[in-house]
């Protein structure tokens, strides 16, 4: 199988003798749906983040789909990567003043030098995957936040990714608006995508994750197939956390 993301002993800090990542090392395989779990504090926004340089790091080293990074890395293999590589973040960070078709088209156009009438094909197309092709010559505000999150994951996927990072997608949404996040996810699962997903929904995790990674304090607690760990996790500070979940 192949490896898509290698992690060997990443370390970060933000102040003095903190490691919000603590020598973590994991693999992530070519159309494998890895969920990271944990408490709020554990590292996992800064692990995923670390996956397309969006925070540097202190130690240790990554290889993304064969691009390099470490704590000496330049900006163009951060390039390099981020055009291979898409995420969707807990805020939609759409902009405001263009429409939704606009929104998705703009890195195409400028990133791939797409021109215009097939980087909105393309759009069409992904905004009817996400089951809202109708909203495409809306504007943000006249979106409900489910809709504007499937935007957003639309927007990623216009730059044909080949991995799909995901932090914390549903926890700016209200509650009704979060299956159809996450069912957009799953159809993307479901497709072959490699995936690498931040999240606290159970019922996600144990239906669409080939693996959970559990962490707190910096560092990987344990990992294991759904089934294994929703039901017989090893560690204890992962069973409190289920219990607390549940």
């Amino acid at each position: 199988m192949t490896v898509a993301i290698r992690a060997t002993d990443l370390v970060k800090s933000y102040t003095p003798g903190v490691r919000a990542l603590d020598r973590v090392s994991l693999d992530v395989t070519r159309g494998e749906v890895l969920v990271v779990m944990g408490p709020s504090g554990s590292g996992k926004s800064t692990l995923i983040r670390t996956f397309n340089g969006l925070e540097t790091l202190d130690g240790g080293e990554l290889d993304v789909l064969g691009v390099r990074l470490d704590a000496t890395h330049e900006e163009k293999q951060v390039r390099a990567i981020r055009r291979r590589v898409g995420m969707v973040f807990q805020q939609f960070n759409l902009f405001p003043h263009l429409s939704i078709l606009e929104n998705i088209t703009l890195a195409p156009i400028k990133v791939q030098n797409c021109s215009k009438a097939e980087a909105e094909q393309r759009a069409i197309d992904l905004l009817d995957q996400m089951g809202i092709r109708e909203q495409a010559r809306k504007y943000p505000a006249q979106l409900s936040g489910g809709q504007q999150q499937r935007v957003a994951i639309a927007r990623a996927l216009a730059l044909d990714p080949e991995v799909m990072l995901f932090d914390e997608p549903t926890s700016a949404l209200d509650p009704e608006r979060v299956k159809e996040v996450l069912d957009a996810m799953r159809q993307l699962a479901r497709g072959g995508m490699t995936m690498v997903v931040v999240t606290h929904e159970l019922g996600f995790a144990k239906d669409v994750a080939d693996r959970v990674m559990f962490m707190d304090r910096g560092q990987v607690v344990e990992t294991s197939d759904p089934t294994s760990f929703f039901t017989n996790a090893r560690e204890e500070r992962s069973r409190r956390f289920l219990s607390q979940m549940a």
